[in-house]
């Protein structure tokens, strides 16, 4: 069973103070951003200083200006293409349902989440040292409506639950579960604490187990 639902657009408006038209910028701009992602996860979200970053990415501060006027603006980039990617994963996972059948939908949930925690040190590094800017928590929440809805189109796509509100909301706060989960296993362990981990899935799981009662 297909989710007729159009997959959400994951453009994030970064705060760019021109925005680069050109290869040539383009690519320059990405290499700014690679270089900041660097600094962060060696010296930490206090390290991101216009200064900092420009030397990083051998550029001028007046070129890193052009696009990126200040640190919250670095922040905010950088977790515009964190958030992107998890909400790119989502629909995979998505697509995967629709034409697979999974005998836990929770663990595949669980161990592809915690395999992206794994390997984006700079998302850890962003969003464990109490940094974010107002900007990106807005984000972040909106962030969470989205991937709550590519819970609700996996749901779907398994045959699980009926497409109503009551569905929406449990996949809201399962992901916000979930999350907060996540995050408190992997400060614990940068692989992401086992036993946490473990005790999420059987948190979800019993959740999963009453969505599908309550919908029969």
């Amino acid at each position: 069973m297909g989710d007729p639902t159009p997959e959400p657009d994951h453009t994030w408006q970064v705060p760019l103070r021109r925005t680069p038209q050109q290869a040539r910028s383009k690519a320059r701009l990405a290499r700014v951003l690679q270089a900041a992602e660097r600094v962060l996860v060696r010296e930490g979200a206090q390290a991101l200083t216009t200064t900092r970053i420009a030397a990083e990415a051998k550029v001028s501060v007046g070129s890193l200006y052009q696009y990126l006027p200040d640190r919250d603006a670095i922040i905010d980039a950088l977790a515009a293409g964190y958030l992107a990617r998890l909400e790119a994963t989502m629909d995979d996972l998505v697509r995967a349902a629709a034409a697979e059948r999974w005998d836990d939908p929770v663990d595949v949930l669980i161990d592809t989440y915690a395999g992206i925690y794994r390997t984006e040190h700079g998302f850890r590094a962003l969003w464990f040292g109490s940094s974010l800017t107002d900007q990106t928590r807005a984000a972040d929440r909106e962030h969470k409506r989205r991937m709550a809805d590519g819970i609700r189109r996996v749901l779907l796509a398994l045959g699980v639950g009926r497409d109503d509100e009551a569905l929406a909301r449990a996949c809201h706060a399962a992901i916000l579960a979930a999350d907060a989960l996540a995050q408190e296993a992997f400060r614990r362990d940068p692989e992401g604490d086992p036993g946490l981990l473990g005790e999420a899935k059987l948190m979800l799981r019993g959740y999963l187990a009453a969505i599908a009662a309550r919908s029969h």
